[in-house]
């Protein structure tokens, strides 16, 4: 179920951490804030109609894009494009906090086809 924190803004706890929404006033975008806990990770998924920049401000995000890992550090980022397949896993002992930053025509959650999920969430 989805609230709104201290200031308003939509928030939403998932099986995996939870996640902030900063911006989507516009119509071409949406910025989050995306807490993954330490041992989980989100589904491994794709959307049709936007691509995502996640640069991680906290931890060490373990980074999947179409089968392939790659540890992305605090300060750096990382794309993901159109129907990419894509997760991020936290196999640290502490948070991994990232920005996300959506481009596209729809931004909804319903944009997300699951292909894989520990929490029986796949499509």
């Amino acid at each position: 179920m989805t609230i709104k924190d201290s200031r308003g803004r939509e928030f939403d706890e998932r099986p995996w951490g939870s996640f902030t929404v900063l911006d989507d006033e516009l119509f071409d975008h949406k910025v989050k804030r995306i807490v993954v806990a330490p041992g989980k990770r989100l589904s491994y998924q794709r959307h049709t109609r936007r691509a995502e920049h996640w640069f991680v401000v906290n931890g060490t995000a373990t980074v999947v894009l179409d089968g392939v890992e790659h540890e992305v550090p605090s300060g750096e980022s990382i794309d993901i494009g159109l129907a990419q397949k894509h997760r991020c896993e936290n196999r640290g002992t502490t948070p991994v906090v990232f920005i996300e930053v959506q481009h596209g025509t729809y931004f909804g959650e319903d944009d997300i086809e699951r292909i894989e999920d520990d929490f029986g969430r796949a499509n």
